[in-house]
């Protein structure tokens, strides 16, 4: 549980640096707070202790790693990468070698989210397909096809029942994680997607996707705004959803205006969003109020930024930056 009384935005600050060998690609801490794991350009996963400063690997993919995710315990680890695969892990072995290796995407694998039950495993890519994996054994249990696209990230409602996914031109979609079918189409975060007639590409997709803490809500990070899809000029924005109306609530961005992509969102339980924005830009902590479409506070980061991750307790914030280096910033003034 988070120290409610010392969570305190506007006085974030850094409390940690890690330097690495390669820019990371992204991070996550573990269920028990006392790692950090992140992904880097080297194709690996690394296992960082806070306590010891002390890194360990975990090799198996040939391509980077974004998507990293946990059993709701912490024993159990679970990575997906460009390569398409899908690989389990012990997350506290000394020498990490695979549990089991699947070849779960035809293309990239770009993001996996674990049921709050933590009994399913979602993967996504960009075969424009969702898997449902189970967690014990690795079996596939479905295959929910419906986008057109690219599908770029997914999320499980914290109540378990439903799925949500978000592909390369802003559509949102809800399945039933029971019979695995389609429940609805949501609204489509339409801001987050351009076709460039100049360069005759398609940019867009959630880049994070994060639930409000009671449910009712669905933020879309990505960008917005777009002038020029091959050098990836736009805004940094987030899409909020209202869940139950199945409508856009709210547009979340930065008060003045930078280039970027919003690579990392998630909601606080003290009812504040946490955005990253990361590119040319730099890197940038935003935070903003849930009835608010501009942030209330802001951090100016070291350097660019590609993920971020609140820890278990809610009062640190870990950032994967392009600089190689891993950070954490404390949420209070402590």
């Amino acid at each position: 549980m988070s120290d409610a009384a010392s969570i305190a935005p506007e006085k974030t600050h850094q409390v940690l640096e890690f330097r690495h060998e390669r820019p990371l690609t992204a991070c996550r801490f573990d269920p028990t707070g006392r790692n950090v794991f992140f992904g880097a350009e080297d194709n690996l996963v690394h296992r960082f202790d806070l306590q010891s400063k002390t890194v360990t690997p975990f090799a198996a993919h040939d391509s980077w790693v974004r998507a990293l995710g946990f059993s709701p315990v912490g024993t159990s680890l679970y990575t997906g990468g460009y390569d398409g695969r899908l690989i389990w892990w012990n997350a506290a072995d000394q020498e990490p070698r695979p549990i089991r290796t699947i070849q779960a995407h035809n293309g990239w694998l770009r993001a996996l989210a674990v049921s709050p039950s933590g009994q399913l495993i979602a993967s996504c890519g960009n075969d424009n397909l969702i898997k449902l994996w189970n967690a014990a054994d690795g079996r596939q249990i479905a295959e929910l096809a419906g986008h057109a696209s690219h599908v770029y990230n997914v999320a499980f409602h914290p109540t378990n029942e439903t799925l949500v996914s978000c592909d390369l031109k802003g559509q949102v979609k809800e399945w039933d994680t029971n019979n695995h079918t389609l429940k609805r189409d949501l609204t489509s975060a339409a801001a987050l997607y351009k076709y460039d007639t100049t360069f005759r590409a398609d940019i867009g997709g959630a880049r994070s996707l994060a639930f409000r803490s009671n449910g009712k809500q669905l933020g879309l990070g990505g960008i917005t705004n777009v002038t020029n899809a091959f050098a990836g000029i736009g805004n940094p924005a987030v899409v909020v959803l209202d869940v139950d109306q199945n409508k856009v609530a709210l547009q979340l961005e930065a008060k003045e205006k930078l280039n970027g992509v919003a690579w990392g969102l998630v909601h606080h339980p003290q009812e504040f969003w946490i955005g990253l924005a990361g590119g040319g830009g730099g890197g940038w902590l935003y935070f903003w109020k849930s009835d608010s479409a501009n942030e209330f506070f802001k951090l100016k980061l070291p350097a660019d930024a590609r993920d971020l991750a609140v820890s278990p307790d809610h009062t640190q914030v870990a950032v994967a930056h392009s600089d190689k280096s891993l950070r954490l910033y404390a949420l209070s003034d402590k």
